[in-house]
């Protein structure tokens, strides 16, 4: 996929002298990160963190933090992998979290980026693809908890599910 290549020559173009810690977001960010990782030819170490605001709804809620990364996070550059940044509440509080830990840069990478025409509370450094304001699925984004596994994007007809 050419946005997946793209962005990975962003993220060599700045950290490939780094050594990133990069960590997926499960479970959406897996599909992502599994495409990525293998087109960044520089060292790096990898683990992953769960942290949703969706759980098998197609509204967001309330973040639950559930594990973070086993290894520790202080003093290393972090590259967080996400499948899809909406209105960048769970992207800010991973943020805060990986740089209150120590960490001693955070970017992101976010594969689907949604145009809500309205700020978000957080940006991401490297973004693949833009969506429209839908609830989207596919490519390692799930309705209800499925389809993460299909190949491609899609959107619900009637996001009031």
């Amino acid at each position: 996929m050419a946005a997946v290549a793209r962005v990975a020559r962003e993220i060599t173009a700045r950290l490939e002298h780094c050594n990133p810690l990069a960590l997926a977001v499960m479970r959406g960010g897996v599909v992502f990160a599994g495409h990525l990782l293998p087109l960044l030819r520089f060292p790096l170490e990898f683990d992953y963190i769960d942290v949703t605001r969706y759980g098998d709804a197609t509204r967001g809620g309330e973040i639950e933090w559930r594990t973070g990364p086993a290894r520790s996070v202080a003093g290393r550059v972090v590259l967080v992998i996400d499948d899809i940044l909406d209105e960048g509440h769970t992207l800010a509080l991973i943020r805060e979290r990986i740089l209150a830990a120590g960490a001693a840069a955070f970017h992101s990478a976010v594969f689907a980026g949604k145009d809500t025409g309205r700020p978000k509370r957080a940006a991401a450094d490297f973004l693949g693809v833009t969506v429209p304001d839908r609830y989207v699925f596919g490519f390692g984004m799930d309705v209800r908890g499925a389809w993460r596994n299909l190949p491609a994007v899609y959107a619900l007809k009637d996001s009031k599910c």
